[in-house]
C-alpha cells in the first residue's frame, strides 16, 4: 500500500472562485523522494497542506476525494495525530519558531508528545549535529539570519522522527551552498534512515539528481508524475516552465551535435562531467 495516497483530490480555499488544486490522483511509495515543482501558484503548497490535515483542519474552505496518509484519513484525524507521522518545514521558518532559545522551539513537538526527558535531549542533540546549529542552542531564533532559522525549522521537525518529512522550499532564505548542504542532509536520511521525503522546490539544478520521483504541477493539476529522470528529459516538460537543470540541456545540445554521451540522461553537473570523462578516455 502507497505511503500517501491522492483520489481526485480537489480543493478551493474559502471564497475562490475556483479549485487551487483539481483532480490530484498520485501516489508516494515508503522510502520515496519525491519532488514536487511547476510555476508559481500550481498548487504545489496547497497540496502539502493536505498531507498532515492543515487542510481541511485548519484552513477551510471545500476538500473532495480522498487522501490516506500512513494509512489515515488525513482529512479526518487530528492534526495532532498526523504530526506523529508527517512533519512539514514551511517556507516561511518565522511561521515555526516562537520560543526563547532554539533548543526549546527543537524540544517542543516532542513535549507535546510527552516524551521522556533523557530521549528529548538525545533526539534534540541529535537534530542540532544534523543541522549544524548545535553551538546556537541558547540563541534565539528571532535574533538569527533567515538562514539560520530555516534549520532550526528543520531540526524542529526531525527530531520528531517522522515517517515522513514535507519540505516546502525550505532553502528559499539559504544561498546555494548552504542551501546544498541542508539537500545533503535531507537525502542522506532518505537513504540512511528510509525517511520518505516530499520537497516542495524551484531549484532543479540542486535537487534533482536526489529524487526518483518527480510530481510536476500547473493550474492546480498534475501534468507529469514518473521517474526523474525520464519526465526531465521529456520536451513537454518545458514547455510548462520548469527550470530543467542546466546540466540535462548541454546534455541534450551536445548529443545532438553528435557527442553521443550515452542515453541515461545526466540530473547535475556532477553527473555530466562522469560522461565527458568517460567519452574523452574512449
Amino acid at each position: 500500500m502507497a505511503l500517501i495516497e491522492t483520489k481526485s483530490l480537489t480543493y478551493s480555499y474559502p471564497g475562490a472562485t475556483k479549485p487551487s488544486i483539481s483532480d490530484v490522483s498520485i501516489k508516494v511509495e515508503k522510502g520515496e523522494f519525491v519532488l514536487i515543482t511547476g510555476p508559481s501558484g500550481c498548487g504545489k503548497t496547497t497540496l502539502c497542506r493536505t498531507f498532515n490535515g492543515l487542510i481541511p483542519q485548519f484552513y477551510q474552505g471545500e476538500l473532495k476525494g480522498e487522501i490516506t496518509v500512513a494509512g489515515l484519513d488525513a482529512a479526518k484525524h487530528p492534526t495532532y495525530e498526523m504530526a506523529r507521522h508527517v512533519g512539514l518545514v514551511f517556507q516561511n521558518p518565522e511561521n515555526q519558531l516562537f520560543a526563547l532559545s532554539v533548543e526549546k522551539d527543537v524540544a517542543f513537538g516532542l513535549e507535546n508528545l510527552g516524551y521522556p526527558r533523557d530521549e528529548m535531549r538525545k533526539r534534540v542533540d541529535w537534530a542540532l549535529n544534523l543541522t549544524g546549529i548545535s553551538d546556537l542552542r541558547d540563541r534565539s531564533p528571532h535574533e538569527m539570519s533567515g538562514g539560520q532559522q530555516q534549520r532550526v525549522a528543520i531540526a524542529a521537525v526531525l527530531a520528531m522522527q517522522p515517517e515522513i518529512i514535507v519540505l516546502d522550499e525550505p532553502t528559499s532564505f539559504l544561498d546555494p551552498l548552504s542551501a546544498q548542504k541542508i539537500f545533503d542532509v535531507i537525502h542522506e536520511l532518505n537513504k540512511n534512515l528510509g525517511l520518505t521525503v516530499i520537497l516542495v522546490e524551484h531549484r532543479l539544478d540542486l535537487t534533482a539528481k536526489y529524487a526518483n520521483h518527480i510530481i510536476i504541477m500547473d493550474q492546480g493539476k498534475v501534468r507529469f508524475d514518473g521517474e526523474t529522470r525520464r519526465i526531465l528529459s521529456n520536451e513537454e516538460t518545458r514547455l510548462i516552465g520548469v527550470g530543467i537543470p542546466k546540466a540535462t540541456l548541454l546534455y541534450e545540445m551536445l548529443n545532438k551535435d553528435g557527442a553521443n554521451l550515452g542515453t541515461v540522461t545526466p540530473l547535475s553537473s556532477d553527473e555530466l562531467a562522469k560522461m565527458l570523462l568517460e567519452v574523452m578516455k574512449h
